[in-house]
C-alpha cells in the first residue's frame, strides 16, 4: 500500500462520516466537556470501553485517551482506568492515585515501558490524584499485562523464604525468572518452568495465602510467555498469542467486581475486536467481546499525519543502542486509507459511532471491506514507515474511532 497523492473526492462514505462526526473539543487537560456529551447515548449499557492508539509514541494520543477517560469518569461513573502495562508495577502507581503514597516519576518509570515514561502520561497520573483526593470513589490505577512482574516474583520469593508457602514448594526458579532475557532474538525458556509456575498458583488458590494468589497469577501468566518463542509456524504457540489471551483474563477478574466500569488503555491492534498477525493472533478485544458483548466498545484512535517515537527497524532487527527515534509520515491522500476518508470529512478532530445501522448500502459495503490504517507499536522501520499500513475491516474490528490530522512525538520524561 502507498501513500498517493490522488485528489480524494467527497462521497457517500465521506458524507456520512461528515454527519455524524461528534467534535473533540480542545485536548489539553482541563477543556470542558460538554461537546462530548452525545457520547452518553452512544456509550449507554456499556462498561468496558477499550481506547486505542494508532502509535506508541504520539503526544496527541496521551491527551486524546485522557480527555474521553475525563469524561468516562466525571459524566458516566467509569471506576477504572486500566491499561497495556505492567499488572505488578502498576500497584504503586495505583497507591499514588489513591492515596498519594509514593512519587509519580517513580512509580511511572517504574512501570518499566519507554512509551508510558513520557511527560504525557505523568500529567495523567498528576490530574487522577488530584480527581481522587477529593472523589467519593477514587479511580483505579490497574495494569493487565504479564511482562515486567517483579515485584510479583520479589513477593513470592519472600512468601517462599518466611514458609508462608508450605515446605514443599521449591522456587529457585522464581530468581531464574527474574533475570530470563525478553526479546525476539532470546530463546525461551523450557516449557517447565511455566508447569512450575500453574503449580504454585494452584497451591496459592487451595492453601493460600490469600494475598498471594495475585502474584501467583501474574507469575504464571509471565512463565507462560517466557517460555514461548515470538514467532512460530502454529500461532497458538506464540508469546503474542498468550500475551492478549492473559491481558484479557486480567480485564475479566477486575470486571466480575461489583459497580466496577472500565476504561482500557492499549494499541489499537489490542483493543479492536479481532485477529491480528497475518489474521491468525485473537487480539484482546477480540477475546473481551466474546465474553462481554456490546458491553465492551472498540474505539480505535488514527490519524492523519505527523510524527511519533518508535525504535527503528533494520533488516529484521530492533535498533536499541540510541533513544527511540522519530519518525514523520505525511497524509495519505487515497481511498483504500481509512485516514484519507476520515481527513476528508470534517476539517476538525472527532469521534465516530460505527455500531449505529442506519447507514446507506455504499456506507456499508465500505465498512465491511478491508481497507488500510496507519499502525506502529514500539517499533518501525526507518525507510518505509510512510508506505506502512494494516488491513482494517471496520464494522469487524472497531465500534467507533477516534479521529486526529495531526500528531506530535510524545515527550520523554528528564528527556
Amino acid at each position: 500500500m502507498s501513500a498517493s497523492r490522488e485528489t480524494h473526492k467527497p462521497d457517500d462514505v465521506t458524507t456520512w462520516l461528515a454527519g455524524r462526526a461528534i467534535p473533540l473539543g480542545r485536548l489539553e487537560p482541563g477543556s470542558g466537556l460538554a461537546e462530548l456529551d452525545p457520547l452518553r447515548a452512544v456509550l449507554a449499557g456499556v462498561s468496558l470501553v477499550g481506547l486505542g492508539e494508532a502509535t506508541h509514541g504520539s503526544a496527541e494520543f496521551f491527551l486524546l485517551r485522557w480527555r474521553l477517560t475525563e469524561f468516562l469518569v466525571k459524566e458516566l461513573g467509569f471506576t477504572t482506568l486500566a491499561i497495556e502495562a505492567s499488572a505488578a508495577a502498576a500497584r504503586a502507581v495505583d497507591a499514588y492515585v489513591t492515596t498519594g503514597v509514593g512519587d509519580a516519576r517513580e512509580v511511572l518509570a517504574g512501570l518499566g515501558f519507554w512509551t508510558l515514561n513520557t511527560t504525557e502520561m505523568l500529567s495523567v497520573l498528576e490530574r487522577l490524584r488530584e480527581h481522587n483526593r477529593t472523589a467519593a470513589r477514587p479511580v483505579r490505577f490497574v495494569g493487565v499485562d504479564p511482562q515486567h512482574p517483579e515485584a510479583s516474583l520479589s513477593a513470592l520469593r519472600a512468601h517462599v523464604d518466611a514458609g508462608a508457602l508450605g515446605t514443599r514448594v521449591d522456587a529457585d526458579w522464581l530468581d531464574a525468572l527474574r533475570s530470563s532475557p525478553w526479546g525476539p532474538q532470546h530463546e525461551p525458556l523450557d516449557r517447565q518452568v511455566a508447569a512450575d509456575a500453574r503449580r504454585l498458583e494452584e497451591h496459592v488458590a487451595a492453601h493460600g495465602p490469600a494475598e498471594a494468589l495475585e502474584d501467583a497469577r501474574i507469575v504464571r501468566q509471565f512463565a507462560d510467555l517466557a517460555s514461548r518463542p515470538f514467532q512460530h509456524t502454529d500461532p497458538a504457540r506464540t508469546r503474542m498469542l498468550a500475551r492478549d489471551r492473559h491481558m484479557a483474563e486480567n480485564v475479566n477478574l477486575l470486571l466480575a467486581e461489583p459497580g466496577v466500569k472500565i476504561v482500557l488503555w492499549a494499541h489499537n491492534g489490542h483493543v479492536m475486536k479481532g485477529r491480528y498477525s497475518g489474521d491468525t493472533i485473537p487480539s484482546m478485544g477480540l477475546h473481551l467481546a466474546q465474553e462481554h458483548g456490546t458491553a465492551y466498545y472498540a474505539l480505535g484512535a488514527a490519524f492523519g499525519q505527523g510524527a511519533f517515537r518508535a525504535y527503528p527497524k533494520r533488516f529484521g532487527r530492533i535498533v536499541t543502542r540510541r533513544p527511540p527515534a522519530r519518525f514523520r509520515v505525511p497524509l495519505a491522500d487515497t481511498p483504500r486509507v481509512v485516514e484519507a476518508r476520515l481527513a476528508a470529512a470534517r476539517p476538525f478532530d472527532y469521534v465516530i459511532d460505527l455500531r449505529d445501522g442506519d447507514r446507506p448500502e455504499s456506507v456499508a459495503a465500505w465498512l465491511a471491506d478491508t481497507n488500510h490504517m496507519r499502525s506502529f507499536g514500539a517499533t518501525a522501520h526507518r525507510f518505509t514507515a510512510k508506505f506502512a499500513f494494516t488491513p482494517a475491516v471496520l464494522s469487524e474490528q472497531y465500534d467507533g474511532l477516534a479521529f486526529l490530522h495531526r500528531t506530535t512525538v510524545s515527550t520523554p520524561v528528564d528527556g
